[in-house]
């Protein structure tokens, strides 16, 4: 057996490992360690492909492991967060009868996140670039709304299950939408090649030092906004 080659898949099922320990905290309710196991998830699943490409053992077993375990971390994960959202919601004291349909709207994350994996496999357009907001991202997004909704509380935002649903849709729509997303993966030290990486990325590290957990949200929403006003710039300019 050829150890290197699997390097990359014991990274991937790490990711794995903490998707489904993340989906024991949210059925205690405890979404802390559950964002905090996403997270951790979503690290391995960053060191699984730079392994592959470092050690050149990228393959097709790794690209399907890697898609089974980000359907756990980045799909059902944020799914059943949704999902336990949906049931904490206040509206259910006045009608008993959405415990049974609504909250299950909630997956509909889940199902655009497969889906999206899906696309991502057989998409040759997505080596340099993103189209539409990758899974990881929207994981990060969905899973931290429990965790800012208490800086909310004077105006239910977050405890209002149509906000939560207009959330969920937005969430399976742009995971799969047709926007092109700038790429994170910076391989030199050239600014004037990515200075739209480094500049994000310096912003994010000062909202997290900053104001910690609620820029999670911002983060992820100012990334999809830098990549559409890029999309536009580079439009113009051609």
């Amino acid at each position: 057996m050829n150890i290197k080659a699997q390097i990359p898949n014991l990274f991937t099922m790490l990711n794995l490992f903490c998707g489904c320990i993340a989906l024991v905290f949210v059925s205690n309710s405890d979404f802390k360690l559950a964002f905090f196991f996403v997270c951790l998830g979503i690290f391995f699943d960053f060191f699984d492909g730079f392994f592959a490409r470092k050690f050149g053992v990228a393959g097709p077993l790794g690209v399907q492991l890697d898609s089974l375990a980000d359907i756990v971390t980045s799909g059902v994960v944020p799914g059943y967060v949704m999902y336990q959202m949906l049931m904490d919601s206040r509206v259910f004291l006045v009608f008993e009868w959405y415990h049974i349909a609504i909250p299950f709207l909630g997956f509909i994350i889940t199902l655009g996140a497969c889906y999206r994996l899906a696309k991502f496999n057989i998409d040759e357009r997505q080596s340099d670039s993103f189209i539409g907001l990758p899974t990881p991202a929207n994981a990060l997004f969905i899973v931290s709304v429990p965790l800012i909704a208490p800086n909310f509380q004077d105006v239910n935002l977050f405890l209002n299950p149509w906000i939560l649903i207009a959330i969920t849709l937005l969430s399976a729509y742009i995971m799969n939408a047709e926007i092109s997303l700038f790429s994170l993966k910076i391989k030199d030290f050239s600014f004037t090649k990515y200075k739209l990486q480094i500049i994000f990325v310096a912003i994010a590290v000062v909202m997290l030092i900053f104001i910690q957990i609620l820029a999670v949200p911002i983060i992820i929403l100012l990334y999809v906004l830098l990549s559409v006003i890029n999309n536009f710039l580079s439009k113009k300019v051609v």
